[in-house]
C-alpha cells in the first residue's frame, strides 16, 4: 500500500485549484467565442444550423454522459456489477429509430422546439401539453443530475450541498444566457473530451493501485458477481433483466434521443437532415467506450477496497467516486477529476428549457407579436427562472439512494406519454388533439400508480416495463378516444 495517501488527507492543493481554476475559465473562453453577437432566438436556440456534426456528436454524448454516468455509474458497478451495459443495446437501437423516425419530420417542421410538430400535428393544445410534460420531466430529472454533481464536489471540497447547488447553479445561468446554444455546444464538445480524459485518467491509475497481477483482481471481481452483464432471466419484477432492460433502454432512449428538447435541440443545430442523421449515429460509438470507461471504474473501486481493508470505505455506494477521489487520489490527478465533476454541473438542460417555453408557450400564446430583441430577452429571464428551480429540486434530492435508477424510474413514469403522443403523430394518420391530452395524463396517472404499488409490494412489476407501458398506452387511448368523440373525424 505504498504510495497510497492517507485516508483524512482531503486537502485539494494548489495544483488541483489551478487544473479546476484553468478548467472552468476554458469554459467561460469557449463560451464568449462562440456564443457572442447573439441577434435572434433562431441563433440563440438553434445557433443558425451552422454547428459542424462532429461538435453536435461530442456536446449530445456529454450531455447524455453528464453526472449520472461520472458519478452513478461507477456507483452502481461498485455495489451491484456490469448489467447496466445491457441497457445500451436498447439505447443504439433507439438512436437508429429516431433517425428515421423523428429527424425528418422536425427538419420539415422547421422545429426550434420539437413540440411544435406537435402543433402541425395535432394542433396547439397538444404542443402545450407535450412541452408542459417536457417541463416536469426534465426539472426532476436535471435536478437529479444536478444532486449527483454537486454532491461529488461538496465531498470532495468539504462545502455544504445547499451552497454547492447554489454556486453552480448561478455559474450555468451565467454561463448559458450569455452565450445561447452555441455556447452549450462547443462547450459540450469541451466536456466530453475531459470526461472521457479524467475517466481515463483515473483507470490507469486504479490499475496501478492493485496489487498482485491484473487477471486475479478481475477474476475476484467475477466470482463476487460484479462483472455480470447479462441476465437473461423471464421474471417480470427484475429491471435489470435483458428482456426488461433492453425494452426500457428501447423505449427511454425513443423518448430522451426523439421526444426531449434538450437531446434534439443539439441534433437541430446541424445544417441538414442528413447531416443530424448522421451526428446520431456517430453517438452510438462516441458513448460506448465513454459507459465502459467509468463501469470499469467502478469495478476498480470494489477491487481496491477489498484489497486494501484498512482504508475506509464510503459510508454510502453512491459516495464512492467522491469519496476515492477526496481521500486516495494524488495532487494533479485529483483536479482532474473534480474539473469534471464540475464540468458536468454545469452542463444543465437551461437552453431547451427556455426554447421550449418561448416557442411553445410564450411565443405563440402570451405576446404573439414582439420584436426578435424582446424573445432574446425573455429567452435569458426564463434561463434564470428555470436555473432557480432546477436548483430547489436538486437540493430536495438528497435522501435518495440510487441516483442512477432513481432518475431512470422518474422519466420511465412521464416518458412514455410524450413518446406516445410522437409515435401516434409519426405512425398513424389518427386526426387527435384534445384526446391526446386526455391520453397523456391517464397514461401518467396509472404508470405512477404502479410505480407506487410497486414500491409498497403490492405488485411484482419491474419499474423498467413501465415506460413501454405508458407509450403503448398513450397511443392506444389517444386513437380510441379520437375515434369515440368524432367516428371518421378530427377531434381539434
Amino acid at each position: 500500500m505504498t504510495g497510497l495517501p492517507l485516508p483524512g488527507s482531503s486537502s485539494v492543493g494548489g495544483a488541483d485549484l489551478f487544473i479546476v481554476a484553468g478548467s472552468v475559465a476554458l469554459l467561460f473562453v469557449i463560451s464568449y467565442a462562440f456564443g457572442r453577437e447573439e441577434k435572434d432566438t433562431g441563433d440563440f436556440f438553434l445557433g443558425s444550423r451552422k454547428i459542424p456534426p462532429w461538435a453536435a456528436c461530442l456536446s449530445f454524448i456529454a450531455t447524455e454522459v453528464s453526472a449520472l454516468t461520472i458519478v452513478g455509474v461507477p456507483a452502481t458497478a461498485y455495489s451491484e456489477n456490469w448489467q447496466y451495459l445491457q441497457f445500451f443495446i436498447g439505447s443504439a437501437a433507439a438512436r437508429i429509430a429516431v433517425c428515421f423516425l423523428f429527424i425528418p419530420v422536425f427538419y420539415a417542421c422547421r422545429c426550434t422546439s420539437i413540440y411544435e410538430y406537435l402543433r402541425h400535428r395535432f394542433g396547439p393544445p397538444t404542443q402545450y401539453t407535450g412541452a408542459f410534460f417536457f417541463f416536469v420531466t426534465r426539472l426532476v430529472a436535471s435536478g437529479v443530475r444536478l444532486y449527483a454533481a454537486c454532491m461529488g464536489v461538496a465531498i470532495i471540497m468539504g462545502w455544504s450541498l445547499e451552497a454547492t447547488i447554489l454556486l453552480f447553479t448561478a455559474v450555468s445561468i451565467l454561463f448559458i444566457a450569455f452565450g445561447g446554444i452555441k455556447a452549450v455546444v462547443w462547450a459540450g464538445a469541451y466536456q466530453a473530451i475531459v470526461f472521457f480524459a479524467a475517466g481515463a485518467a483515473l483507470l490507469i491509475y486504479l490499475i496501478g493501485r492493485i496489487e498482485g497481477p491484473l487477471a486475479s483482481a478481475v477474476q475476484m471481481a467475477a466470482e463476487a458477481g460484479r462483472l455480470s452483464v447479462f441476465d437473461f432471466s423471464f421474471e417480470l419484477n427484475r429491471p435489470t433483466s435483458f428482456w426488461a432492460g433492453t425494452a426500457n433502454a428501447f423505449f427511454v432512449g425513443l423518448a430522451v434521443f426523439g421526444t426531449d428538447q434538450e437531446m434534439v435541440q443539439r441534433l437541430l443545430t446541424v445544417e441538414t437532415r442528413p447531416k443530424s442523421q448522421r451526428t446520431l449515429f456517430m453517438t452510438i460509438a462516441g458513448a460506448l467506450p465513454v459507459l465502459c470507461l467509468y463501469l470499469a471504474i467502478g469495478t476498480g473501486f470494489y477491487i481496491f477496497y477489498r484489497q486494501h481493508p484498512d482504508v475506509a470505505a464510503p459510508a454510502q455506494a453512491k459516495e464512492v467516486l467522491s469519496h476515492f477521489i477526496r481521500y486516495s487520489l494524488p495532487a494533479g490527478l485529483k483536479g482532474l477529476l473534480l474539473s469534471a465533476i464540475i464540468l458536468a454541473s454545469i452542463d444543465s438542460p437551461l437552453s431547451s428549457l427556455a426554447a421550449s417555453f418561448v416557442s411553445d408557450i410564450y411565443r405563440p400564446v402570451l405576446c404573439k407579436n414582439a420584436g426578435e430583441r424582446h424573445y432574446l430577452t425573455v429567452s435569458r429571464i426564463g434561463i434564470a427562472a428555470f436555473g432557480l428551480i432546477l436548483a430547489a429540486i436538486a437540493m430536495a434530492c438528497r435522501p435518495i439512494e440510487n441516483i442512477l435508477w432513481f432518475a431512470f424510474q422518474i422519466f420511465s413514469v412521464t416518458g412514455g406519454a410524450t413518446l406516445g403522443v410522437f409515435l401516434l403523430g409519426t405512425l398513424t394518420n389518427t386526426q387527435a388533439n384534445y384526446s391526446t391530452i386526455f391520453a397523456m395524463v391517464i397514461s401518467t396517472a396509472a404508470m405512477t400508480a404502479l410505480l407506487l404499488l410497486k414500491q409498497h409490494e403490492k405488485i411484482e412489476l419491474a419499474w423498467s416495463w413501465l415506460i413501454v407501458m405508458g407509450t403503448l398506452l398513450t397511443m392506444g387511448l389517444g386513437w380510441g378516444f379520437s375515434r369515440i368523440a368524432r367516428p371518421g373525424r378530427s377531434d381539434r
